[in-house]
């Protein structure tokens, strides 16, 4: 048959599959059930579910969802889960049957969660995005991304549910944490770079898989920070803004979109036809496929209330522009009736299954459907990845504050108490979207610097000090005893993505781990866990107080989903790292920055506020929002692109040539960047730009260039960003993109608010 035929064009073959296709099996593609509900595993033997094979026999599943995925919601653990080998080997068993006993022999579409790793039991746990973001490091990202492919395709997963591109406008959002932060421009970045790197050179290659981009569009400008609230914003800000990193992730050839849960103007993004036919498909040319978020069409019939019911819900979301419903029941349970009551055209459903099959040609699935299992075993979670995890995780940890040099520690300074409810916490500095992880995978803040001390265990005291949630100060007591003792306190504070793994807690008088009856859950972020404060939650800051109060030189760690607002300890602390979720290696990473072993390099991404009440403080909001409130300005407490470094970085010479210019012409900025100081390092040099005056209101600046440089003491690079029509056109009149004449100011420094500045001029052709 032509459809197997691999030397026949991928069109031609999904043509000949297609004619060959009932309504039901047609139906049956753009249904994807839970992927872990299909399987058991007993003594090493995968046994399918009786459920699932006649699903295949009866009319075909297009897709599984997590299959692999191992967490408290699909109820999969360390003991029930399947090792590396074992997820290869079952995919293998799910595949097989569907290409032996349905009747056209279609592959299944293996969707699984990637975020900052491959979401099963023993793929590598990277930082998370938001930590990721703060490298400014593309090119390393785009080698991550590499590797998380080459884990997930290795035990059969050929479709990955990131990168989340959402621009983050309300950091209470619980989901901040797997966003790369403020700046549409550096997500655009980074969008393009996970795309290279997940998708490879050829979807087929075994090391490569779909990317699907999430979630289109205006999810992280909820209503209150509320997750899959309403959004409110006018059509210019999200061409702008939400827009544009999508827009450069489909340019960069993504394959895969995940609309929002979320509505624009009351129409809800899984059904917004003008977004995901006139803009996604018409305007920008994707040609991929689109599957909604988990539950999403039920929604539109208990949420959103656009839809009278299930049917209803189905037919106006397959006629928007949806292929597949992730998760969900509504396109199996109505499609084919919908057909045969002539409520929807057969020529709508044909073209969302055309879309999934294309993807599944282009995957390569038909010729190669299985995985390696014995490569799966090698290549997880290997040790490059590790060490690939701890650098990610050490370029992302930023320096907010080091009063007096305080760091980096020396390796002979006396005794560190290691004190705060995140420093021997594995789970907690790991983020959302992670599987279950057996200790010895986890290095926590209080295990690497113990392993940077040589283990010398006399010299690094630890007590937990207290829960990340709770009011309970039962561990003061052995906190500040252990405080007392110290020379140094590294207290390591923050906030908590973890859900309950069942593995129990730890006793706070002793710091000993111990296993409990009761749910044990100190999440305060995460999907779902919007905040209304961005301060410290339970006792954290009572138990920073307490041990100030001792006169010891005290060094902050938080690790934490979000910002953090503690104008306290912003004050009184001698030291703040901010090391967000740095992922599996993160003590490692941790003690690197401490003890001078890395230099830290990491810029912040997303602004700091001083009190929650500044919000919204994103950095490039427009000029007309005010300068102050009667209690405070309206500053940050640290701004966007902000990170100090144990060297010195000077700026001079900055030069823009030609000083003036034609519309569609450009120009070259120079600046010169010398390390000044003692130690080598890192620097991100970057880029804003103003528009003097525009037809249309603008933002003050706007990040439209980033370098990330190495320098050794007293070494000096001459760095070059090129200015022209892409970085200083905006949304325009009728809602076009145009370069208007006049003054333009050039801007290139440390961050946003420490910059040199030059004049461009735009001329009229």
């Amino acid at each position: 048959m032509s459809y197997k035929d691999p030397s026949k064009p991928i069109a031609q073959r999904v043509e000949h599959l297609l004619s060959l296709m009932t309504v039901k099996e047609k139906v049956g593609q753009l249904v994807q059930p839970f992927g872990w509900k299909t399987y058991e595993s007993k003594d090493g033997k995968i046994t399918l579910a009786e459920s699932f094979k006649e699903q295949v026999k009866e009319g075909g599943v297009g897709s599984l969802y997590g299959t692999l995925r191992a967490d408290p919601w699909t109820g999969v653990t360390l003991d029930t889960g399947l090792s590396p080998r074992e997820g290869a080997e079952a995919v293998n068993e799910i595949q097989r049957y569907a290409v032996e006993h349905s009747r056209l022999g279609i592959p299944i579409l293996i969707g699984e969660e990637c975020s900052h790793g491959h979401m099963a039991i023993g793929a590598t746990v990277f930082p998370v995005p938001l930590s990721l973001g703060s490298t400014w490091n593309t090119e390393l990202y785009r080698e991550m991304c590499r590797a998380v492919a080459l884990e997930t395709r290795s035990q059969g997963g050929a479709v990955t549910y990131s990168p989340v591109l959402d621009v983050v406008r309300d950091p209470r959002w619980g989901r901040t944490e797997e966003c790369f932060g403020e700046d549409p421009y550096l997500i655009g970045e980074f969008a393009a770079a996970s795309v290279e790197g997940l998708q490879g050179e050829s979807l087929d290659g075994e090391a490569s898989v779909a990317a699907t981009l999430k979630h289109f569009v205006g999810y992280g400008s909820s209503e209150g920070g509320r997750n899959a609230g309403p959004v409110h914003m006018g059509t210019r800000e999200l061409m702008e803004v939400d827009m544009y990193p999508f827009k450069k992730a489909v340019e960069a050839g993504a394959a895969s979109i995940m609309p929002a849960y979320n509505e624009i103007d009351g129409v809800p993004c899984t059904v917004n036809e003008e977004l995901l036919d006139g803009v996604l498909r018409k305007e920008w040319g994707f040609d991929g496929m689109v599957i909604t978020d988990c539950g999403a069409i039920n929604m539109l019939a208990a949420g959103h209330d656009t839809a009278e019911d299930g049917m209803d819900a189905a037919v106006s979301a397959i006629s928007a522009g949806i292929d597949m419903e992730m998760s969900g029941e509504m396109f199996g349970m109505y499609l084919e009736r919908a057909v045969e009551e002539k409520r929807l055209d057969v020529s709508v459903l044909d073209e969302a299954v055309r879309r999934v099959l294309t993807l599944k040609f282009k995957l390569g699935l038909f010729e190669n459907p299985y995985a390696d299992p014995a490569r799966a075993e090698q290549v997880i979670g290997c040790s490059r990845h590790r060490e690939m995890a701890r650098q990610l995780a050490a370029e992302g940890i930023v320096l907010l504050k080091n009063e007096g040099s305080t760091l980096p520690l020396s390796k002979e300074d006396g005794v560190i108490a290691v004190i705060g409810p995140n420093a021997d916490q594995g789970y907690n500095q790991l983020g959302d979207y992670t599987s279950p992880q057996p200790p010895s995978r986890v290095v926590t803040v209080l295990e690497g610097i113990r392993a940077k001390l040589g283990g010398d265990k006399g010299r690094v005291l630890y007590a937990p000090g207290c829960r990340i949630n709770g009011d309970s100060r039962e561990g003061f007591e052995l906190a500040l005893s252990c405080a007392g003792q110290a020379d140094t306190v590294v207290l390591v504070l923050g906030g908590s993505s973890a859900r309950d793994f069942g593995e129990g807690t730890i006793d706070l008088r002793t710091g000993a781990s111990k296993v409990t009856g009761n749910d044990w859950s100190d999440m305060d972020c995460g999907e779902g866990i919007d905040r209304m404060t961005l301060q410290l939650s339970g006792v954290q800051l009572e138990l920073a107080r307490e041990i100030h109060k001792l006169g010891k030189r005290l060094v902050v760690v938080y690790i934490n989903g979000r910002p953090i607002a503690e104008p306290w300890i912003d004050r009184h602390a001698d030291a703040i790292l901010e090391a967000w979720y740095p992922g599996q290696e993160g003590g490692h990473a941790v003690a690197d920055i401490l003890f001078g072993d890395v230099n830290p390099s990491g810029k912040l991404t997303i602004s700091i506020p001083k009190h929650v009440g500044q919000l919204p403080v994103y950095y490039n909001g427009k000029r007309s929002r005010g300068k102050r409130y009667l209690e405070e300005d309206s500053q940050p407490q640290y701004p966007f692109g902000y990170g100090l470094s144990y060297t010195e970085f000077r700026y001079s010479d900055l030069q823009v040539t030609p000083q003036a210019i034609k519309t569609g012409e450009t120009a070259v900025v120079t600046v010169n960047v010398e390390n000044s100081g003692s130690v080598a390092g890192a620097e991100v040099v970057q880029l804003y730009i103003n528009d003097a005056a525009s037809r249309f209101t603008r933002p003050a600046k706007e990040l439209k260039g980033f370098r990330k440089i190495y320098l050794e003491p007293g070494e000096k690079q001459r760095i070059e960003f090129t200015v022209g029509p892409e970085q200083l056109q905006y949304i325009g009149q009728n809602y076009q993109p145009v370069v208007e004449p006049g003054l333009f100011r050039v801007m290139v420094g440390r961050h946003v608010n420490d910059t040199l500045s030059a004049d461009l001029t735009v001329q009229e052709d």
